[in-house]
């Protein structure tokens, strides 16, 4: 996987000052026969990037989606890269505030593959409303060396009435000439001021000819001052 990561960190060095320009930035590289595409979409208070970049034949297809309403405001990032294989990375962050309330929302998604498939998925939703605040941090990553690797995130959180709820998902999928899944939703709910919070980690890594999978969920609703809690980790390596 040396390769990949230093193609990887290639990449974001040679595009770093350029995606600091704007409010939506999309950056695309491909020799050799690689076909590489970038669509990155901001709207309202929000920034997305996305960044892809192939070689040697391989396909990469980034998409990122930022959306922030009223007071919220949405970061979403999407990187993919292909050395060979495929590799499709998908990011949205949307953000909701009215009403004295306040959202944010981040988003992040990697796919790299070294002649392999890489998918990997993001999603990032944040509601505050009636003086409510709410934080969604969804991360995903999908790593393949001659396999199929699938990483799906999704933070979910709505804070109403003074309320404030916290939402982290964080998915990790690698694998080396095997399959390895990854599948984390996390969600969070408050109001009148009450406080909730939920973090969800999951992690599937697996070695040749061999399938991991990890699916991970956590839920927490509060209400009239009181406050919830849930933490949920699920780790899967089969070498």
């Amino acid at each position: 996987m040396k390769r990949l990561f230093t193609l990887m960190t290639g990449l974001a060095l040679c595009s770093g000052p350029l995606a600091l320009g704007g409010e939506a930035t999309a950056i695309s590289i491909a020799t050799n026969g690689g076909r590489a595409s970038s669509t990155a979409t901001a709207l309202g208070n929000s920034r997305s990037t996305a960044i892809s970049g192939a070689t040697r034949g391989g396909e990469a297809i980034a998409n990122s989606r930022a959306n922030g309403r009223g007071y919220g405001y949405a970061d979403s990032r999407a990187v993919a890269v292909a050395d060979r294989g495929l590799a499709i990375s998908n990011s949205n962050a949307d953000a909701l505030g009215l009403y004295g309330g306040s959202a944010f929302a981040d988003s992040e998604s990697i796919a790299a593959t070294i002649g392999g498939v890489a998918i990997s998925n993001s999603d990032a939703i944040a509601d505050g409303v009636f003086y409510g605040h709410a934080t969604s941090r969804s991360y995903s990553t999908a790593l393949s060396e001659f396999g199929f690797a699938t990483s799906d995130s999704q933070a979910v959180s709505r804070g109403r009435f003074a309320g404030q709820a916290t939402s982290v998902s964080d998915s990790f999928a690698d694998t080396r000439f095997g399959r390895a899944d990854s599948q984390v939703r996390v969600v969070s709910g408050a109001d009148f001021h009450a406080q909730a919070y939920s973090n969800g980690v999951g992690m599937s890594i697996s070695g040749p000819l061999r399938q991991s999978s990890a699916k991970v969920q956590a839920v927490s609703r509060a209400d009239r001052f009181g406050r919830a809690d849930s933490h949920a980790t699920k780790i899967t390596i089969r070498r």
